[in-house]
């Protein structure tokens, strides 16, 4: 029998502490936030293993691109939730509004920038492997979305230099949001 997880409380929200199944609404699950890159609600494992997959549900205000223009060795998917935003795919541009659905298989390019005069809500997911590699290629495309890195870099601490850190905390504001 599988154990229920013990959520606690953070400066970001509910968490789990142990490993088990539970149950957390998004509004009291545990958020990050950052002024450039946006909001993020995020289960990947940092407490707790979720060794198989990982899910973060960003919130992107218009013109803020939450991730670097990258790739990766694993699987990713995307649901736009509500509002709209610009994939950037493979040095091409797609315009995105609720409901449309974008997979990613292992070494596509790909990053999003929210559009529109409302916050963009994308659920994003993404398998998990002990090896996973990630590039974050030189792009002009990217670069001109303000999601792009100036030279190709395979570390994240490198991509992501120039911007503050994450930090616990919800987002300012739930106006716009669906659960707002």
């Amino acid at each position: 029998m599988v154990e229920e997880a013990r959520l606690e409380e953070t400066e970001g929200g509910l968490a789990p502490a142990t490993d088990g199944w539970f149950v957390v609404n998004v509004r009291d699950g545990r958020w990050m936030t950052n002024e450039v890159l946006g909001d993020a609600f995020v289960l990947e494992g940092d407490d707790v293993s979720f060794a198989q997959v990982g899910f973060t549900i960003g919130v992107l205000q218009p013109g803020q691109s939450g991730g670097r223009y990258h790739r990766e060795s694993a699987q990713e998917d995307f649901l736009v939730l509500a509002g709209e935003c610009l994939l950037l795919i493979e040095e091409e541009e797609r315009p995105l509004k609720a409901w449309d659905f974008v997979h990613c298989p292992p070494g596509t390019n790909h990053s999003f920038v929210g559009t529109g005069g409302v916050p963009c809500v994308i659920f994003m997911t993404g398998a998990r492997r002990d090896n996973k590699e990630i590039v974050y290629p030189r792009s002009e495309l990217a670069l001109r979305h303000g999601a792009g890195v100036e030279k190709d870099t395979s570390s994240p601490a490198e991509a992501y230099a120039p911007f503050p850190k994450w930090k616990d905390g919800r987002p300012k504001s739930w106006d716009g949001l669906p659960w707002g």
